[in-house]
Parts: C-alpha cells; structure tokens; sequence
C-alpha cells in the first residue's frame, strides 16, 4: 500500500493511476479515504486521476501517540502525498473536515491547487454550541459507556439518510476501533480557527456542495462559503442528502466534480495559451518593456 512521510505522520493515500488531471479528496470526521470509493471508477471513466488520503487518526494513516496536529497540517500532508507522486497541479477537495484541509491547502500553495471541491463543509470555527456539544459527545464516545446509543445518534447525523444498509460498512468499523484513538483529531475538530476572512485570497474555480438535509453544514454556512469564495457560483444542493452527500449519492456528486476538473483544466490551458500568445518582455535599463506587437 502507497504510504509517504509527512513530518512525523506516515501519510497512507490511494490513487488510480490514471494519465490525466488529477483530484485529491479529503474525508470527513470517523471515516477514510474509502468513502470516495463509489466514485472512482465513473471518474476514471472520465479521464479523472482520483488520489484518497486517509487523515491522521483515520483508516491506515499512522501518526506519533499523543502528538497534537491541527488542520494545517492535514493540508501539509495532502501537499506530501501530491509530491510523492510527482504531481505538481490538482484540483483539491474534501468533505466536512476534509475541506478544511483542502482550504487550507489553496491557502499553502495556491499555485498549486487548480480548483476546490468543497463537499457538506465551511470555513467558520466551533461556535459555542457546536462546542459544547463535541466536548460531551467525545467525552462519552472516549469513556466506559456502551457504543451503541453513540453511534445509533451518530450515523444518521454523519452520513445522513434513514436506510441503516448505507451506515453499516462504517457502523461496523466504528464498534471494532480504538475509541481512545480518535481524541486528538477530536482536538484538531474543536480547536480549528474560522479561515473565512482569509478566502478571497483563493480565486481558484470552486464548486460548494451540501445536502439538503446537512444540519452540520447548514444552507448558511455553505452560502457563507460561496460568497467568499470567487470561483464558486453559488451552491449546489442535492434533495434528500445529508452531510455524507459523496457516500450517499456518489452517481449526483461525481458529475459535478468531473465538470470542475474539466472547468479548472480549461481555465489553466486558457491561461498557458494567453501565456504563449504575449510576446517576450525584453530588458531595457533593468525595467521589462514589452515588446511591440
């Protein structure tokens, strides 16, 4: 299994090899990168290169007992694994905490993010509410008291939907995990700062997507996010989803995500052509002067 170093984290992601423009998501809080999973064969099909990361203290990623980490340095890894496979432009997404770390990432190295895909997400910090709320449940989920009203509250909540048959592939995981190793993402959760004065800074084109029935990425927050946001036009909401809209209802979000990666790569083929149109700058008295056209 591909796995790469990133500071003191061993970074486990999945790519499908696929000769062409490259989209590396993110996963949300209690999952892994498998939750892409039902996408990647129609995205390749497209011509899409879909690279999964599992996050620290999620599926095989393996990070230091007790080392705190915030969410920029989930971007830093995302940056890690880009460099491991050599790639040096990418459409990047994520969904809930997996677009913190993708904002981040346009925020690290903007010249390296070619478009963001931001999946039931925001930019805004706990509020007090949100906090006390994670402070209790992590309490509980890290104690002695019996996992199945946790995760009878949880599933609903997290993927969304009323069929237990799409929550039982992570239900299962979740009562066979180590429920103490979750505490230090649930940190990095509640500790994570507001980025939302900080987005008119990415210009990259960008698609916001929420489900309907999201109530942690509420239709406020989510139009927050494309205001900020100057390559988003506005924000997509799929009928009947909930926060797990890319697990749920893979055959609406995978489209969408192929038409951002076909609008990102035009945007920069766009660009290398007006690049290759304008005439070299020649030098004269250490200032450029364009040349005569």
């Amino acid at each position: 299994m591909p796995y790469v170093q990133s500071g003191s984290a061993t970074i486990h992601y999945v790519t499908s090899q696929i000769d062409g423009p490259t989209l590396l998501l993110a996963h949300g809080f209690f999952l892994d990168e498998s939750m892409f999973e039902p996408m990647r064969e129609p995205l390749a099909a497209a011509g899409v290169n879909l690279v999964t990361v599992d996050a620290r203290c999620h599926g095989r990623t393996q990070s230091p007992d007790g080392e705190p980490f915030s969410y920029w340095d989930l971007a830093a890894d995302g940056l890690a694994v880009l460099d491991e496979l050599g790639i040096e432009k990418a459409v990047i997404g994520g969904m809930s905490q997996g677009g913190y770390a993708a904002l981040r990432m346009a925020l690290l190295a903007p010249e390296r993010v070619q478009g963001l895909a931001l999946i039931d997400t925001e930019a805004t910090a706990c509020n007090p509410a949100e906090l006390a709320y994670y402070r209790e449940f992590f309490e509980c989920w890290t104690g002695p008291e019996p996992l199945a009203p946790l995760v009878a509250e949880l599933a609903p909540q997290l993927i969304g939907g009323t069929d237990p048959r799409l929550w039982r592939t992570w239900t299962s995981r979740w009562y066979s995990s180590d429920r103490q190793s979750i505490m230090l993402a649930a940190r990095c959760l509640m500790d994570r700062r507001s980025v939302l004065h900080r987005l008119p800074e990415i210009s990259a084109p960008a698609l916001v997507v929420r489900g309907s029935h999201d109530a942690n990425s509420t239709a406020q927050k989510s139009e927050a996010l494309a205001t900020g946001l100057a390559g988003a036009d506005g924000v997509v909401t799929i009928p009947g989803a909930g926060h797990g809209a890319a697990w749920t209802h893979p055959e609406v979000v995978a489209p969408l995500l192929i038409r951002l990666v076909e609008r990102s790569n035009a945007r920069r083929e766009n660009r290398l052509a007006r690049a290759l149109s304008t005439p070299w700058p020649r030098m004269r008295g250490g200032r450029e002067i364009q040349a005569a056209q």
